[in-house]
């Protein structure tokens, strides 16, 4: 068996690459950059899925495919960039899988997917996603869809995260564990609302747990999909509590007024507008963060017998001290694809454009 998985230079991507090694499962890149780390014997194209060419010189030689790559940071990337990424990508991976005679994948989709339908959100609930991201994942969804259709003997696993999070990755909580640390974090409101998560260690070992399960079940569903939500979710209180005690800093004892932070962050919601960066403060941050609930259900990856190993705090507490250890010193960078095939790719950071690749 040898897997191609899409995105593998990525920080999940990493992860994966670590976990086949590890169990001694040939796998290959294919990403829009080298990968910064060591891969063995892997053969590493470097190379747009929107480019058929690329994409059939990557599958030579493999049976399976991770596909993981995607346009998904919510800040530098045009509306018809998700969607040419996310959905035209998955139909040039299908068309080149259908050359190469390969029927069986896994499909990296998102929580996002959902948007603004309500709650409880299981994998049959209701979707209405209302940032291009989630609907161009669901769009990537119905390519899967469509190509199973077309052939019964054909096979899709479809994982739908939620915030994924853990040592070398740059996003979201690598920002909120900088601030906690430099001292200009403070708690807004009461810090009671739900964020479901998931630690990178976890989802990598539940999509293979899974992935293999179904190898072993001819009769599976052609196209089955999971929600990966670590349980029980914290608050974001909670979050930060943890984060303050593995950073062994003490917490403010007192909140921030929601009304009075949202005031605060005018002067950075005009930077923001006038100029296009992406600074750490605005008042969009501050209400995802304090004020939005997102929470998903996970019942169906329990009744599969899947149990994370790693403890949600203790996956926070991991990424707090790699942070110490060697994240601290780096910036927070992370690659957005360019709007068309063979086009710059660009290295969005913290507060504007980076120069050049990230560290890690």
């Amino acid at each position: 068996m040898r897997i191609l998985i899409t995105g593998g230079a990525g920080f999940i991507g990493r992860y994966f690459c670590e976990h086949l090694a590890a169990k001694g499962i040939a796998f290959d890149i294919l990403d829009l950059v080298k990968p910064s780390f060591d891969v063995g014997s892997a053969n590493c194209t470097v190379g747009d899925v929107r480019d058929p060419a690329a994409v059939a010189a990557a599958l030579r030689g493999c049976d399976r495919v991770l596909h993981l790559a995607a346009a998904h940071h919510d800040f530098g990337i045009e509306h018809d960039t998700y969607y040419d990424v996310n959905q035209n990508g998955s139909r040039t991976l299908c068309k080149a899988m259908d050359d190469a005679g390969i029927t069986e994948c896994a499909f990296f989709s998102s929580v996002a997917v959902y948007g603004d339908a309500p709650e409880p959100h299981h994998e049959h609930s209701p979707k209405d996603p209302k940032h291009p991201y989630g609907g161009s994942k669901l769009a990537g969804e119905k390519v899967f869809e469509e190509w199973i259709a077309k052939d019964g003997s054909r096979r899709c696993l479809v994982i739908r995260p939620t915030i994924t999070f853990g040592p070398r990755n740059f996003a979201n909580m690598y920002s909120l564990i900088r601030q906690i640390d430099s001292g200009r974090f403070a708690r807004v409101g009461k810090g009671d609302n739900v964020k479901s998560l998931s630690y990178v260690e976890n989802i990598v070992a539940a999509t293979m747990f899974l992935w293999e399960k179904r190898w072993a079940e001819p009769a599976a569903p052609a196209i089955d999909v999971f929600n990966f939500v670590e349980k029980p979710d914290l608050t974001s209180a909670e979050i930060a509590g943890q984060i303050y005690q593995s950073l062994g800093k003490k917490q403010w004892p007192c909140a921030v007024p929601m009304w009075l932070a949202l005031l605060g962050a005018l002067p950075f919601d005009i930077v923001i507008k006038l100029t296009g960066k992406n600074l750490p403060v605005s008042s969009m941050r501050i209400k995802k963060l304090f004020a939005m609930r997102t929470m998903f259900e996970a019942d169906k990856l329990g009744a599969a017998g899947w149990k994370s190993p790693i403890p949600l705090k203790t996956g926070l507490d991991r990424m707090t001290r790699w942070y110490l250890a060697e994240g601290k010193t780096q910036p927070a960078v992370w690659r957005v694809p360019p709007a068309q095939i063979g086009g710059e790719l660009n290295y969005a950071k913290m507060g504007g454009k980076a120069e050049g690749p990230a560290t890690a």
